[in-house]
């Protein structure tokens, strides 16, 4: 199942943006995904729900963009900085 390493590397690309800030966390991971891009959507979406309830992300919810094409790309992060 490749949706699980599309969701790994989604949740490296956010830990990456987190840097060693232990205050900020994700609380939203926004992606598009095309109809032509070979990934099936549900299942991509049970995979970063299940990663992303682990810490260092404490549940941030997966908003997915369904596209005509073959797009497959990370759109946002959207990240409170308790601040």
């Amino acid at each position: 199942m490749h949706e699980l390493s599309i969701a790994m590397s989604v949740c490296q690309m956010a830990e990456d943006k987190l840097g060693s800030d232990a205050l900020r966390q994700v609380t939203r991971v926004g992606l598009t995904v095309g109809h032509a891009s070979g990934v099936e959507p549900a299942s991509l979406e049970f995979c970063l729900d299940a990663l992303l309830a682990q810490p260092p992300f404490g549940g941030a919810k997966t908003v997915i963009t369904h596209t005509a094409g073959d797009d497959l790309h990370l759109d946002y992060l959207e990240v409170d900085d308790a601040r």
